[in-house]
């Protein structure tokens, strides 16, 4: 909005030529972000307070957690608030990314509260079935994938995939791609849920994945840069940073509360869009096997479940101690705040590897 408003009065007044800049826009939509989360926090975990909004905490989970019963949920309208505002006031409307992000976000961010609120009503920590939720995450990706197949980001490489690390490599998925499409936006959604399981580490997680992915989406906007790189270039990408950038200062935001001893958790309502617009985002600058790398974390994550799983019904063991694996640590009987920093470690580890595939191409 601030663009359409003051970039066309540059002709006036000529500093206002400053809004045509990606990089000054997604300056203003993390701090914006970030300060909505700081001034909005306290009055939001007050009004979760006064509405019994609070977290139902699985009894057969660590001990440890039994403490966090009672805490607020449904953080993730805090962060939603901040991300939608933040990239109203800075991305342009008529770019289509950012219009696709938007509509991500408020669809699989409902998706989310139904399944937060139906916990609250049934008083258990089950409340969408998982079918359910699959079925309302997949129909979006449905049909973002329907819409790529038609107008595709970049033309030339519609339903090719870039194997990062291999120069000039491509695979061409075909008709499959849209497929692909669809189990990259479902699986980023559910992969970050599964991680949300302790103070601060899928929150911060996100952040060091989303500042990533911004930069990437500048790259791939900037084809001077981009031919440089030797990525894909799609035209109108560098908007999308700015929307990364706003779910940067709001991760970054909702941090301050979600620290250990949390007051506050993001709830499904949160981590199902946020693990989906990073999905969408490294779809729409052909990054999709660079997430793979980048959401490493929440790979490993989602992995130990299914192989727990697995394991259990194949032959009666447990492969870990409890699944996700952050909870395995927990059980091995490291703190809760040092597993969340290793696993923080590891994922800026992974985003300088997959910054240094780049010119590996």
């Amino acid at each position: 909005m601030l663009y359409h408003i003051f970039y066309h009065l540059s002709s006036v007044f000529s500093p206002f030529n400053v809004f045509q800049y990606i990089t000054f826009r997604a300056g203003g939509a993390i701090l914006t972000s970030l300060l909505i989360c700081f001034v909005a926090g306290h009055y939001i975990i007050r009004k979760l307070e006064t509405f019994k909004i609070k977290q139902i905490v699985r009894t057969d989970g660590p001990v440890t957690h039994l403490g966090k019963n009672g805490t607020p949920t449904m953080g993730g309208l805090l962060i939603m608030l901040s991300v939608v505002v933040s990239t109203l006031l800075w991305a342009k409307f008529d770019n289509r990314f950012i219009l696709w992000l938007l509509v991500g976000t408020l669809w699989l961010g409902f998706l989310g509260f139904c399944d937060d609120y139906l916990k609250l009503k049934k008083r258990d920590s089950k409340g969408l079935s998982a079918k359910g939720k699959l079925f309302g995450q997949t129909v979006f990706a449905a049909f973002l994938a329907a819409y790529l197949n038609f107008f595709p980001s970049n033309l030339k490489f519609a339903t090719l995939v870039n194997v990062p690390f291999l120069k000039g490599f491509f695979i061409d998925c075909s008709f499959l791609y849209i497929l692909f499409v669809i189990i990259i936006i479902v699986g980023s959604s559910n992969a970050v849920n599964l991680t949300d399981g302790l103070d601060g580490l899928a929150v911060g997680s996100i952040a060091i994945v989303a500042f990533s992915l911004a930069l990437l989406a500048y790259f791939a906007g900037h084809l001077q840069i981009a031919n440089y790189l030797k990525i894909i270039n799609v035209s109108g990408a560098g908007e999308i940073s700015i929307f990364l950038f706003a779910v940067v200062g709001s991760c970054l935001g909702f941090l301050w509360y979600n620290s250990h001893p949390a007051e506050i958790f993001m709830g499904d309502t949160g981590s199902l869009f946020l693990g989906g617009v990073l999905g969408m985002s490294a779809v729409f600058i052909k990054q999709e096997l660079i997430l793979v790398i980048l959401c490493g974390v929440f790979v490993v994550e989602t992995l130990s479940v299914f192989v727990q799983i697995y394991c259990y019904r194949r032959t009666g063991k447990k492969i870990f101690k409890m699944a996700p694996l952050h909870h395995h640590f927990e059980m091995l009987g490291q703190f809760e705040t040092k597993v969340t920093i290793r696993f923080w470690i590891v994922g800026v580890i992974l985003a300088i590897i997959s910054f240094a595939s780049l010119k590996l191409r």
